[in-house]
C-alpha cells in the first residue's frame, strides 16, 4: 500500500537515540489511521548508527534505511528524504528526540485541514543552553530581517509538508533552515504551531556558533537573492490550444 504520509529524519551519529525515537514515531503516527513510512537517512554516520537503522527497518515494516557513502549534511539528507518519500505528506523532524514525535498529527491535520504547503513548528518553553537561545534568536532576527520574512524559528526541524510544495525546491548546503521561506517564494501558504521540545538526552549536538555564522550569514544573503529575483507573473489569457494559424 502506497504510503499517505512519509516521515523523514536525517540521522547522523544518534545511534542511542534511534530506538527510542522510532518507538515514539510508531506511537505517534500509526493511530493516525493512514499508511505511512519512516525514512531514516544516514549521513554518513561513525558510531554503528547506520547498521542500527538497518536492524529497525527488518524489525519495522514502515521503516525504511537511507544510506550515504560520507557525511554530506542535513540539507543534503533532507532532500534525499523528499526525493524518496513515497507520501502525499511529508513530516520532518531531528533524531535527538528533541523534537516530540507526539506533535505529529497536529501538524498533519493542522495542514489538511487548511490547505497550507507547511505548518512549521516552533518550539515552546526550549530546553537548550542559555548560549543556544540567545544564539538561535539573534540567528533568527538576522534572517528575518535579511529575507523580509516572518518565520518564528527557522531552527526547529519539526514541519509538515505537502509533497508538491517540496517538488520544486532546489537545495543547496544550509538551505534547510529557510524552507519555510523558500516555500513561500513558491506562492505556497505556510502556517505555524507551537511544539513541545525537550532536553537532549544521549549524543551532543552537531552545530555550534562557529561553524553557523559565517556560512548561515552566506546562506541567507542566497536566500535574499532568491527571494528579489522570483519569477512572478499571471497569464490573462491566450492560453488555450488552437490560437495560432499554420
Amino acid at each position: 500500500m502506497t504510503p499517505e504520509i512519509s516521515v523523514v529524519v536525517p540521522v547522523y551519529n544518534e545511534r542511542e537515540n534511534l530506538e527510542p525515537l522510532v518507538r515514539e514515531i510508531c506511537a505517534a503516527v500509526a493511530p493516525m489511521g493512514r499508511p505511512w513510512e519512516l525514512l531514516l537517512v544516514d549521513d554518513g554516520s561513525t558510531d554503528g548508527s547506520g547498521e542500527l537503522a538497518d536492524t529497525l527497518a527488518r524489525e519495522v515494516p514502515e521503516v525504511r534505511a537511507v544510506h550515504f557513502e560520507e557525511n554530506a549534511g542535513q540539507s543534503a539528507a533532507f532532500d534525499a528524504g523528499f526525493r524518496l518519500a513515497r507520501g502525499a505528506l511529508v513530516v520532518t523532524l531531528d533524531a535527538d528526540l528533541q523534537n516530540d514525535p507526539a506533535d505529529i498529527p497536529a501538524l498533519v491535520a493542522e495542514l489538511v485541514a487548511t490547505g497550507a504547503g507547511a505548518v512549521v513548528g516552533v518550539r515552546a518553553g526550549r530546553r537548550d543552553t542559555l548560549v543556544r537561545r540567545i544564539s538561535s534568536r539573534i540567528g533568527n532576527g538576522v534572517r528575518n530581517a535579511l529575507t523580509k520574512d516572518r518565520v518564528s524559528d527557522t531552527g526547529c526541524s519539526l514541519k509538515a509538508y505537502r509533497r508538491e510544495a517540496l517538488a520544486r525546491l532546489k537545495m543547496y548546503r544550509g538551505m534547510h533552515r529557510f524552507l519555510a521561506t523558500l516555500i513561500r517564494i513558491e506562492g505556497f501558504e505556510v502556517r505555524e504551531r507551537a511544539v513541545n521540545h525537550r532536553e537532549r538526552r544521549h549524543g551532543s549536538s552537531k552545530y555550534g556558533i562557529a561553524n553557523r555564522a559565517w556560512s548561515g550569514l552566506m546562506d541567507v544573503l542566497a536566500v535574499r537573492w532568491m527571494k528579489a529575483r522570483a519569477l512572478r507573473y499571471r497569464i490573462r489569457g491566450g492560453g488555450g490550444a488552437g490560437g495560432g494559424d499554420a
